[in-house]
Order: C-alpha cells, then structure tokens, then sequence
C-alpha cells in the first residue's frame, strides 16, 4: 500500500489493474467512545463547481442513480468506527473532473477531539491501494480528506488534508452551493422535528443557468434531525432560478407504518406468502431455498442488490443472479450456491456465493475450492454466507491465496443478520423504487425471520460457554485461558448483530463503542477483555446510535446472573437540583417501576432508588450534602438466560430483551429530557454573554 504525504499525488493505474471501482474509506477513532463524523462527496467539472444538486452527496442524499457513487455507511472497527464509499469511475459523467471527499462534524464538536484520522482508497478487489493520515487536525469542523481527479484520461489520487471551521456549510459554499441558514424555530414547517433548526442552500448558477438547492442542517441541529425538509406549498415557492428546500432525492417507497386491517375470520388464517417456509426435511434444503429467495430479490430489487454487493467492489449495473451452478474443478465438478454477475459498458462483475444456514460452520475447503475456480475463470469475488458474524482479525475460514497469480480473488463475508438488516432499513427508513420492489422486500424479510428459515443471524455462543460460565461460578477460570478469548469473540459477535437488529428497527446507524489504546491489536485487545471477564466475571459493551446523546451500556454478570443496561444522562447547568429531579421524574412517567436512578455528583457516586421509591419524593435524589449534581445513571436489571443458544431459556435472546425493553422503555423518552437540558444551557449561556 502507498502511504500518501499532504499534498502528494499518485495515478491509481499505477498501483493496480482494477481500479475501475474503488472503495474510499474514512475513519477515525475517539478513546472516549464520543467521536463521529459524517462523509460527503461532491463532484465538480472544470470551473470548480459542482454542477448542480445532484453532484452533491450526503447523508440526505446518499446514492447517484447510475450507482456511479454511493455512501455505503460506517462499520465498526478496533478503535472507532470508517465510513466506506463505493465509487465506479467509469460510470462517473466525462464532464467531472474531480470528486472530492470530505466529512463533517456537528454540535460544536471539532475534527482535533478525534484521533487516527485517516482516508485509505481500495480496489474492487479489496485490496488496500494508499493510504493518508491526517495528524494536524484543531479546531476544524469539516475536513477535505482528499480528491480523485482526472488528468489525460486517468484517475489520479490528490492527498488534501484541508480543513473548515465552518462546518459543511463552509465546505459547501466553497464548490458554489450557498447556503442559507434558517433561525430555529419550533413551528417553523420545515419537516424537522420541533426546536430543530434547518437550513436550504441554493446552489449557484450553473453552466447552463439553472440552479439547484440542496437541504443542509443549521449547526445547531443534531443528527437525530438529519431529514429534508417537505416542499414548500405552491404559493410559498419563489421563482424557479431560487428554488427553496428542494429535495435531494426522488421519492421512495416505504412500509406504511400501520398495517392493513385484515380480512381473516380469526388468527387461525395465515396470509399466503411469495416466499413459504415449510418443515424442511434437511439442512441442504435450507440453504437452496434460502439462497434462491436471497438472490432472486437482489436481482429484481436495484436498491437492495446494490446495497449488498456495493461493498464487496461490485460496479452499479445490470444485476444477473443464478443458483445451483456447475462449475468444473479437477475430476469433479463443484456446484456453489448461487452465482452473482453485473455486468457494466460491456465489463462483467462475478462472485461465487456459498450459503450455510441454521448456524451450520463453513468449511475452509469448500471456500478453498471456489477461491481456486474463481481465480482459473478470472472472476472477482468469493461471497460466504452464515449465521455467524465476522470480526476484524478473526477469519471466519483459513483459505490460502497463490500470490503468482495476476488474478485477484477477494473473499468476503455477510450475515444474514446484515441481510435482514439491510432489507429492513429499505423497508421501513430509507424508501424503494416502486410498491411492487417493497412487497418484494417484505416478503423477504418475513421469510428470513421466520422461525424454520434458519437464517437468524448470530445465535450460539459457542462451545467455550458453558465451561466458562461454570468455571467462573466455582471460581476455577484462570487468567490465559483460551477458551475465556473464544466467549470474548462470541460476546463481540452477539453485540454488533444487536446494533444491526437495533439500527434496523430505528432507522439509525447503531454501532458498537470499543474504548481501546491507540495502536492496540485486536487478538492484544481481546486477550486482555478475556483476562478481565476471568477477574471480574462480567461481559461489557458500549453502543452508540446515530443521533443519540447517551451511550448505551451493557453487562452481563455471570456471577450474579443478572444483565444490566444503564445510560448516563448529563444535567442541565445552572438550573435548580429539585427542578431537575422533578423534570427527570415527569419525563420517566412511562418507565417500569424498577428502574434504578441514580444521581451522579462529581467524583463519586450519589443517591439512588428505584423509581417506583422515588416517584413520591424527588427530592431523595437530591445529595445530602449539597453537592452538585454532574448526571444521572438509569438501569434495568433483567435475569440471564443459562443456555448458550437464542432459545426462550438462552442468553442470547435474554440480551436482545434487555436492550429491546430498555431502549423501548427508557431510552426513547429521554429525548425530552435532553431537549429541555440543551434548552436550559443555551438560554444560561444567552444570558451570560448578555451579561
């Protein structure tokens, strides 16, 4: 890989054959677990500019039609999270001379609180083509990371590494979009929600002389905010050259949000289904049937095929799936699940699939085999797909690449969980092409959380638990134990499918928080996490949703047999304790009885109580001695399942209750709470400046 310096240019001919598409990564890590960033992408032709609304992407706007660019969305990784976009260049309009690539920040946060900033470019392959670290951030808002552009018919790599302490505003009105930022207001129409400030930004003239709007967020606004603002009405509309809050994307079709009222005599009556899920007979037959739904949808579906194989370096074009396909290999044909093909301006795009259901393993030699056949017949792709989950620096299969062949075989990994999700976030969030392509996707979904599909994503903690939980409870687990890593990988497994179910139902990226030194290994950083459960005998993790002022906590203690989820909430500064307990109070009205509070007051702990106790007495929460109050802690205790498995006893589903019931309960109503404490600052930080 080559290492870029600021201001450095490289030809990607030069560093690879496969250049054609490219995955461009952006990623950054935050020791305390608060550091994110959103990435944007512009196209600009010869002036500089961008050409219209259409060549500006963003959160609002993720995906060009033509598939040409496309934000794929972060993932989680050791140390923070990436951010990864998938570029065709050779879809990309010839009059474009360059794509730059930025990100950034919002709710006063600056790029210099984050850590390990850095933009790696690679190939379809996925083979790591350059890299470039950006080590001077301060006080900037928005960061240009670094550009593609064009010069004598080839793709070339600029390093940038220039900063905005204006935010995407600034970034924006430099390639020509000005941006009018509205005041907030909690009735002003915008389509946001009420004390959301918004902001529409007329792009400048165009080459032709038309002009184009795109919808920004004011700085105030938060990312749980992050929505276009509706149309406004006809007579409210200035003339076409200035048009206001013009959407950035067409209309999508989504699941309405209440069913239709059924026609069935009773709930004896199942509505029949494009997609059945009879007792199969064996495991083979959940695999075809599973892998000819999965694959037929993708190929009818543009968004959702798209979605799935965008990642693995796939060009946007027409999309071909095939099952059961006879592949010569030696003296014995192989027959891999299903076949991939997308074809693009006359180029081909293949991948294998091998498909395992009902948390069958997948076998390293059966991957072998197709990674050998895909590299004789010079396709690009090798694609598993199993329940279980991947993990950076853990394989889910050993396969061994010959390194003197030219042609390149990546393999790649998806869970079913992933699937789900994605269909999921079509489904409900983010809109399909037409009402036929959403009836598709529910049929899909129906069928991949149906109870016999066997395509339930991660659901085994694997053989090392029982040992471990009955080591720690005889208090026999010795620190070094091997077997401690592998229910540490598992717990790793089981918290990033929780963010993906959790994500899909909210329509939000949620992703795992992993509090690790700078520089530290994944098998150095699970080994100490293993050594600590042996210590302590609990499992920890943090998950953090897009939009969400509080991270979310999660442990299970294996001594106690108890699962606790907790969020910290921050008060409001300068206003009165009792106030502020009562608000908290009020806010919670819907919460269980249970629910622990718990008042934070600086460097140790306060009171506490249940709030079935405290709901008579706010003040209780209050400290005794006047101490000033820094937060609150909420938790729920819920009982552990014994069993390693997602059954009614297991611990897996046992976690997914926890966080279901939790988040259902607690964690949506905080938002009010939070507004009020935002509210409250600005107003005392008005008065202290007027003052």
């Amino acid at each position: 890989m080559q290492e870029m310096s600021k201001g450095a240019n490289i030809g990607l001919a030069a560093l690879s054959e496969d250049a054609g598409s490219v995955i461009v990564s952006l990623s950054w890590s935050s020791v305390a677990g608060d550091g994110d960033a959103d990435v944007s992408v512009l196209l600009v032709d010869s002036s500089g500019k961008v050409r219209g609304d259409s060549d500006f992407y963003f959160y609002n706007h993720p995906a060009a039609d033509d598939g040409s660019v496309q934000l794929l969305g972060k993932v989680p990784t050791e140390n923070g999270s990436e951010d990864r976009i998938s570029l065709d260049l050779t879809a990309i309009p010839s009059d474009v001379v360059a794509i730059v690539v930025a990100a950034s920040q919002y709710g006063g946060a600056c790029f210099g609180d984050l850590d390990d900033l850095r933009m790696a470019v690679t190939d379809r392959s996925g083979e790591a083509l350059l890299g470039f670290s950006i080590t001077d951030a301060t006080v900037e808002t928005a960061f240009i990371f670094g550009e593609l552009y064009r010069r004598n018919d080839e793709w070339k790599f600029r390093a940038v590494g220039q900063g905005y302490e204006t935010g995407l505003a600034g970034l924006a009105t430099d390639f020509g979009i000005t941006v009018v930022e509205d005041d907030e207001s909690d009735d002003a129409g915008t389509g946001t929600e009420a004390g959301a400030g918004s902001g529409t930004a007329p792009a400048p003239q165009a080459p032709g002389g038309d002009s184009a709007a795109v919808t920004l967020p004011a700085q105030a606004t938060s990312s749980a905010d992050r929505v276009a603002p509706d149309p406004a009405p006809e007579a409210a509309k200035p003339e076409p050259a200035r048009r206001r809050g013009t959407r950035t994307a067409k209309k999508k079709v989504t699941l309405p949000k209440a069913p239709k009222k059924s026609l069935a005599e009773n709930d004896s009556w199942k509505p029949a289904r494009l997609f059945p899920v009879p007792s199969y007979k064996s495991d083979r037959e959940r695999e075809v049937r599973a892998t000819s739904v999965l694959l037929s949808v993708m190929a009818e579906v543009p968004e959702f095929g798209r979605r799935l194989t965008a990642g693995f370096g796939a060009p946007a074009g027409r999309m071909q799936t095939f099952t059961e396909v006879s592949l010569p290999h030696g003296e014995t044909p192989k027959r891999p699940d299903g076949v991939i093909r997308v074809e693009r301006a006359g180029k081909l795009w293949t991948a294998l699939v091998e498909t395992k259901t009902n948390g069958n393993p997948l076998k390293s030699e059966q991957v072998q085999n197709y990674m050998d056949i895909a590299a004789r017949r010079g396709y690009e792709a090798v694609i598993t797909l199993s329940n279980d989950v991947a993990l950076e620096g853990t394989p889910l299969v050993a396969v061994k690449t010959d390194g003197r062949r030219k042609h390149k075989v990546s393999l790649w990994h998806l869970s079913w969980a992933e699937v789900a999700h994605q269909a999921q976030m079509l489904l409900r969030h983010e809109g399909v092409g037409n009402a036929a392509h959403a009836w598709l996707l529910q049929e899909l979904l129906h069928y991949l959380q149906h109870e016999n599909s066997g395509c339930h994503g991660f659901q085994n903690m694997g053989p090392s638990w029982v040992p471990v939980r009955n080591g720690i409870d005889s208090e026999t687990l010795c620190q070094g134990d091997p077997r401690a890593v592998e229910v540490v990988e598992s717990w790793e497994r089981l918290i990033r499918q929780v963010c993906l179910r959790l994500g899909g139902e909210l329509g939000q990226k949620a992703l795992p928080v992993q509090r690790a030194k700078r520089g530290t290994d994944p098998k150095s950083r699970r080994t100490e996490l293993a050594d600590r459960l042996c210590e302590e005998g609990k499992l920890t993790a943090e998950l953090r949703v897009d939009g969400a002022q509080s991270i979310l906590a999660i442990a299970a203690d294996l001594r106690t047999g108890k699962i606790r989820t907790s969020i910290d909430v921050p008060a409001p500064e300068g206003a009165y304790p009792l106030s502020v307990a009562k608000r908290l109070l009020r806010v919670l009205e819907e919460a269980p009885a249970d629910l622990h509070v718990e008042t934070l007051v600086e460097g140790r702990s306060g009171t506490r109580g249940t709030l079935e106790r405290l709901r008579p007495e706010p003040g209780d929460l209050l400290p005794k001695d006047g101490a000033a109050i820094t937060g609150f802690r909420l938790s729920l205790l819920k009982g552990m399942g014994s069993s390693r498995g997602s059954t009614e006893s297991g611990f897996i589903r046992s976690i997914d209750e926890a966080v279901d019931r939790f988040y259902a309960s607690v964690v949506t109503h905080m938002g009010q709470f939070e507004q009020r404490r935002t509210s409250r600052g600005r107003a005392a930080a008005d008065s202290a400046g007027a003052r």
